[in-house]
């Protein structure tokens, strides 16, 4: 409480603040930087947003998305928006490294930071943390972070529905880190005006031709079922990507339809980008991926939820995923589905 008292001090007096979260940002990442941020501008802060690369344009109908500071498209804001700020909250990251270029510029800032992760071990950058892994979503976090304050009358539609659409996306639509408590959350910010039916078709219900396109064309041609490991991969090349004009996004949840089938534990999106092939990985039950993303993909993440990269092409990033699987075959197969 100690910190908490401390914080509250902080934020006291209005301040130049900057929340970020990690590249390649996702709902919650969005969700809970977009929460805080309408939650801090009504104690009267200036807060500017600024991720290290785009986010998907079907999570852009959220309020204050427009104005969100890309790195990778506007460096030089970035940059001026980087120099002094007063205070810096870090959201949905456990890392500098998951931030590129501009976790230097924020690891050599002399003002307070504050984490709010759910991830697996966080590093010790921050002066305050709000760290918990049982936590469904940074979203949820956001949310408990605001009532440590004592400031649940500031909680408004505009907040619930950015944390709203951050906890539905994380916990992929409530299957997965849910718990009694989130659902009591949840329960306050339908209380607030959330519309659960129009998020969840502003979220999912969002598809382009071409997004059905793919799905068919991937699950055509691009999914692999290895049944002795209960195991499915999809994989994506270069060519797949000009071929279909593949932008940000477009692959997003792609992974999960592979877990639809009833015996796959395990399911792995392999696909190349320009410099690097990175993985996602998704299990049921209580076989973990994190293990695996850490130790052989560079990576991190939950339990069921986790991804990583490599530097060495395509095809030897799949067969490198193969040769580690006989480690894990008696897990994935006692797994209970």
């Amino acid at each position: 409480m100690d910190k908490i008292n401390a914080l509250k001090s902080l934020l006291a007096i209005p301040k130049d603040i900057v929340i970020t979260s990690h590249r390649n940002p996702d709902g919650d990442a969005i969700g809970s930087s977009l929460g805080l941020k309408h939650y801090l501008e009504q104690l009267g802060h200036t807060v500017k947003v600024v991720f290290p690369s785009e986010f998907p344009n079907f999570l852009g109908w959220m309020q204050g998305a427009g104005d969100i500071i890309i790195y990778d498209v506007s460096p030089e804001e970035a940059k001026s928006a980087l120099e002094k700020p007063d205070l810096v909250f870090c959201l949905d990251f456990n890392s500098l490294e998951r931030i590129d270029k501009m976790g230097e510029l924020i690891g050599y800032l002399k003002c307070p930071k504050v984490l709010i992760d759910h991830h697996l071990f966080p590093e010790p950058f921050a002066d305050f943390e709000l760290h918990d892994i049982t936590a469904s979503s940074t979203s949820e976090l956001v949310y408990d972070f605001i009532i440590l304050l004592a400031d649940k009358q500031h909680l408004n539609k505009t907040i619930a529905e950015c944390l709203f659409t951050g906890i539905l996306t994380d916990t992929g639509s409530f299957k997965y880190a849910t718990s009694p408590k989130l659902f009591r959350l949840v329960a306050d910010l339908l209380e607030l005006g959330v519309d659960d039916t129009r998020i969840q078709n502003l979220v999912f219900n969002c598809m382009e031709e071409k997004h059905l396109r793919l799905l068919g064309y991937v699950l055509n041609t691009r999914m692999e079922i290895l049944e002795e490991y209960r195991t499915a991969i999809i994989s994506l090349s270069k060519q797949d990507y000009e071929k279909y004009t593949i932008q940000r996004g477009d692959t997003e949840g792609l992974v999960n339809y592979l877990l639809m089938m009833k015996n796959v534990t395990m399911a792995a999106f392999i696909h190349e980008q320009p410099t690097i092939t990175k993985i996602s990985l998704r299990s049921k039950g209580d076989f973990s991926v994190q293990e695996i993303a850490r130790q052989h993909f560079k990576g991190g993440g939950h339990k069921n939820a986790s991804g990583g990269y490599s530097y060495i092409g395509l095809r030897p990033t799949i067969k490198k995923f193969k040769s580690i699987l006989p480690e894990y075959q008696q897990a994935l197969l006692n797994n209970d589905l």
